[in-house]
């Protein structure tokens, strides 16, 4: 991504955005299909649906990177994506944000947790010092090269060391090249309040319906000073909550004849991830070689 070209700052600028997280092709195309301006990429849905585990920092770089790769280039839209720790030290995060650019990404959202890390809205977190998380992001912004892309600080210290530790680690992180800031967890609307105003229009809410921070709509976000609102579960919970239904169904029944009523089809399935742009592609070379 050049120089000025990323379209994920304007949205920001004139935000809020709210940024719905997709884990994979499929989810990226229905995300789009809805209408968003933009997507994130889950590491929580990254590591449930390549891995088959729980959040807790087992995802790797090969593993984050193969998946990014295909969102970014068949999505229209810029995407963010959830690179926890960075995979090692100052270089690894240098060389994680180095690759994540070259994949074409939009913003690269970093954290202060120690790795392996867990999600942040569950409880047994720790974080590094101050300083070590100062130099993931400064590695960060020297991976990042002459691009536009935006490094997101994440902070988990809130729940380590209380927020006025955590609003701390957040003005360093913007001192050292930041341009958005994340403090996982809020668990109250007066720690809402008080992240959206020490960082008016860059503040960003991880809304994780479930967890431990309060539900607030994008428009009250906005007004509190949020200037991004990522939303990780739209993608995870219905299809899980979905499938369950669907496979307990078919177990019973022995059929999948309940399927009918979703009106799909293969053709329909197929469609979502652009069957008639692929067929159409197919005929112009057909007919180039006639």
């Amino acid at each position: 991504m050049s120089e000025d070209s990323n379209p994920l700052r304007g949205l920001v600028d004139n935000g809020p955005v709210l940024v719905p997280a997709c884990y994979d092709g499929i989810s990226a195309a229905v995300l789009e299909q809805a209408g968003f301006s933009a997507l994130g990429v889950s590491g929580a849905g990254l590591a449930m649906s390549r891995l088959g585990v729980p959040d807790l920092g087992l995802l790797t770089l090969t593993e984050l990177l193969d998946a990014v790769r295909p969102i970014v280039r068949r999505s229209g839209l810029p995407v963010l994506v959830d690179a926890d720790t960075g995979f090692g030290g100052s270089l690894n995060v240098l060389r994680t944000v180095e690759e994540l650019v070259a994949a074409g990404v939009a913003g690269v959202q970093l954290e202060d947790q120690v790795a392996p890390k867990r999600c942040g809205h569950l409880t047994g977190k720790a974080v590094v010092g101050a300083d070590e998380f100062v130099e993931r992001i400064a590695a960060a912004v020297l991976g990042r090269g002459d691009t536009d892309t935006m490094i997101v600080a994440r902070t988990d210290a809130l729940a380590v060391h209380g927020l006025d530790e955590a609003l701390e680690r957040g003005r360093r992180a913007v001192s050292a090249g930041a341009e958005l800031v994340l403090v996982e967890a809020p668990t109250c609307l007066d720690e809402v309040e008080r992240i959206g105003a020490q960082f008016p229009g860059r503040a960003v809410y991880n809304l994780a319906t479930g967890g431990r921070s309060p539900a607030v709509s994008l428009e009250r976000l906005g007004e509190l000073g949020y200037g991004l609102v990522i939303c990780p579960t739209v993608a995870l919970y219905p299809t899980v909550h979905a499938l369950r239904g669907a496979a307990a169904e078919l177990r019973r029944t022995g059929t999948d004849a309940h399927l009918e009523e979703l009106h799909l089809s293969p053709a329909g399935l197929f469609e979502v991830v652009g069957l008639t742009d692929w067929l159409d592609l197919d005929a112009q070379v057909a007919r180039a070689t006639h």
